[in-house]
């Protein structure tokens, strides 16, 4: 990206959406500690804009600290929507995200939405839409939950291998939330999740300008470091200690959250602090590896940054979006 000072009288300060039609929206995607928050963030503050989160993490309540959802400085500079809106409780899944999501966009359509996050699969749901898959009856739902935590992810992916082979070789067999989904929605429905996501979504799509900050690998990989050291002197560990405390189903969504299990296991005697900091870290690199795989082929035209946020990167980037404002219907 192009570097350059900021020149006065150039902000675009609180732009008003006023064309026909859904309104258009800027994305801001990466893997996790990418500084996409801070990019979003600036966008916002130039633009006069809102922000609406899409990390399947960070809608929910009980995880500030771990999920590293913006503070209070954050929270003042611009409107946030979509943080801590769910308690961990709950299953948000891409189809409830976008609903939510649209619901947020249109509260103000006249200010521009800048969509971030990491979540990929949410990102594209918004953008593209979702196959019409039908919902899971509360009752095959808890019945699919049983039986994972009875038999294991692994189990579970095994067995959707035998019947759903497609889907199944898409998936990591210990990602168990997404296992279930493709194997309840072939009990319910009697088709495969692969052969759902084959039909065409039904959706209005509004114009969107995707960024992606994709920073090196050694730069990124010390940057997600360095926050799980800070996390840890912000409150991570008396964080984790009151979500486990809540004695939460093992198989929702909010118990997968990178820390949760690493200091759970320093709390119940079984690693040091340091060895639960160390497998933390390891974990989101982990984590940040699948994230920019499935960003680079699953989103669709996109302006890639090949570097950590920072201001210098600002005045070509809001030069990018000045110019899709005008252009995008």
């Amino acid at each position: 990206m192009g570097g350059g000072a900021h020149r006065p009288g150039l902000s675009s300060a609180n732009v008003t959406i006023t064309r026909s039609g859904a309104a258009p929206y800027i994305v801001v995607a990466g893997p996790t500690a990418s500084g996409k928050s801070a990019l979003a963030l600036a966008i916002a503050r130039e633009f006069g804009g809102r922000i609406v989160n899409a990390d399947s993490m960070q809608v929910y309540r009980e995880l500030a600290i771990l999920t590293s959802r913006p503070g209070r400085a954050e929270l003042a500079a611009a409107p946030h929507r979509l943080y801590g809106v769910l308690p961990a409780s709950e299953r948000c899944s891409a189809g409830r995200w976008r609903e939510m999501a649209v619901a947020a966009m249109a509260e103000a359509p006249d200010k521009l939405a800048i969509v971030t996050g990491g979540t990929g699969f949410y990102l594209r749901a918004l953008q593209t839409g979702l196959s019409p898959i039908p919902d899971i009856p509360p009752a095959a739902l808890r019945d699919g939950v049983a039986r994972l935590v009875r038999v294991g992810s692994a189990k579970l992916h095994e067995e959707l291998s035998e019947r759903d082979p497609e889907t199944a070789g898409r998936l990591d067999p210990g990602d168990g939330q997404r296992i279930l989904r493709a194997w309840l929605v072939l009990e319910v429905t009697g088709r495969t999740l692969a052969d759902w996501q084959r039909e065409p979504p039904a959706a209005e799509h509004a114009p969107s300008l995707t960024f992606m900050v994709m920073p090196e690998r050694r730069v990124l990989y010390a940057a997600i470091d360095g926050r799980f050291h800070r996390m840890v002197k912000q409150g991570a560990v008396d964080e984790a200690r009151a979500f486990l405390a809540l004695g939460l189903d093992p198989s929702l969504p909010a118990m997968k959250a990178v820390g949760v299990r690493e200091l759970g296991r320093m709390l119940e005697g079984k690693a040091t602090l340091e060895e639960a900091i160390a497998a933390a870290q390891q974990e989101t690199r982990r984590y940040a590896k699948r994230q920019i795989t499935w960003l680079r082929h699953q989103i669709g035209q996109a302006e890639v940054i090949g570097e950590q946020f920072s201001e210098r990167i600002l005045p070509d980037i809001f030069a990018k979006i000045r110019r899709f404002l005008l252009t995008a219907s």
